[in-house]
């Protein structure tokens, strides 16, 4: 009998793909559409998420009538609002700059949908992520891989995968080479996903405006307060934390007479942090909740490859634990380490596990 695989449909090329893949191998395949959010009117017109629109769900339920596998759409409006809306929200206003899709990863695709598979008696879940999964005989643990897509990598927003998530995960696209052959791979099957452009935004802010989204959530905004430089002058007034983020140079909303950029952020005195043209860059970060993959725990200092965020390119240092924290001492000082993002470490295209910086 064939094994039974839920994998999750978002109407793009990539989940599309993925679903066929699949149907090819073997399995029996159950697409299932997230109704994650029904989006906000904004000026006297619906916004809709770009993952499970109308428009993304019909063409969800295109693609697997063409494949002939069920489908179906199931709410998760309540747990997308707890685990990441409200994530999302309560990091700005903290004065930390959050990676909601790897939240939406942990506490929905490989949580509540892993519930739901159980009940539609599915062996396994899948996704169109780009990478790949392996059961290591020596270790006894399951490992992840980078995609053979290089580009197109996606374990930065995968490195909290749990032993027993990764055990029932199927990442089919793992083994393609870039995302014009999976999208030529969707094209000779006739799937109207196939030239469909990928989404760059975050989903439930199709505006990409975060701070309006933020003060529709919540009804306000914090308050303003002062610019201050790294030895605590007071240099000006800001517009409120939520508009500013570690790193940032333009639109500060304020001229210094050389450039100057955000160092920190401190929403407990309402105050933003900044410095003059080389502060930015840091050799040292701290990181809470660690999630470690081939094993439990860092015993000792280790040699890792460490990408501070999802576009940065993976950076040589020496990761080490200091209690439950995870400590990284970079080669190369490493520019706008950021509270509230992810570090995730490699070793070559081997996911070793990653953690919040804190």
């Amino acid at each position: 009998m064939a094994k039974r695989v839920v994998i999750g449909m978002s109407g793009g090329v990539d989940s599309s793909a993925a679903a066929a893949c699949l149907k090819e191998q073997g399995y029996e395949v159950i697409g299932v559409t997230m109704r994650l959010w029904d989006g906000e009117n904004i000026n006297g017109s619906i916004a809709e998420s770009t993952c499970c629109s109308l428009s993304a769900v019909e063409d969800a339920r295109y693609v697997c009538a063409k494949l002939g596998i069920e489908y179906h759409v199931l709410d998760f409006r309540a747990e997308f609002s707890e685990h990441v809306i409200d994530y999302f929200v309560n990091e700005y206003i903290n004065g930390r700059t959050p990676n909601p899709c790897i939240a939406c990863n942990k506490f929905l695709k490989f949580d509540a949908m892993a519930k739901k598979a159980r009940i539609l008696n599915a062996d396994y879940i899948a996704t169109g992520h780009y990478a790949k999964t392996e059961y290591d005989e020596k270790s006894g643990r399951y490992l992840l891989r980078r995609a053979k897509a290089a580009a197109k990598d996606q374990t930065y927003a995968l490195y909290n995968l749990s032993q027993k998530q990764l055990s029932n995960l199927l990442l089919p696209l793992g083994e393609f080479e870039s995302k014009a052959e999976v999208r030529k791979y969707a094209d000779n099957l006739g799937l109207i996903t196939a030239a469909k452009p990928d989404s760059q935004e975050i989903c439930f802010v199709p505006d990409n405006d975060y701070v309006s989204f933020i003060k529709r959530h919540i009804g306000t905004l914090p308050k303003e307060g002062n610019f201050v430089s790294t030895s605590g002058e007071i240099l000006g007034r800001h517009k409120g934390i939520v508009n500013y983020t570690v790193g940032q140079r333009k639109g500060l909303g304020i001229a210094f007479g050389k450039p100057m950029f955000v160092v920190r952020i401190d929403a407990a005195r309402s105050e933003v942090v900044l410095g003059e043209q080389g502060s930015e860059f840091s050799d040292t970060l701290y990181a809470e909740k660690p999630n470690f993959i081939p094993f439990d725990t860092i015993s000792a200092p280790m040699r890792v490859e460490a990408k501070v965020r999802y576009s940065a390119k993976p950076a040589a240092a020496t990761a080490s634990m200091e209690g439950d924290r995870l400590k990284l001492v970079f080669d190369e000082p490493q520019r706008a380490i950021t509270p509230g993002q992810a570090v995730v470490l490699y070793n070559g295209d081997l996911v070793l596990g990653g953690a919040t910086i804190c």
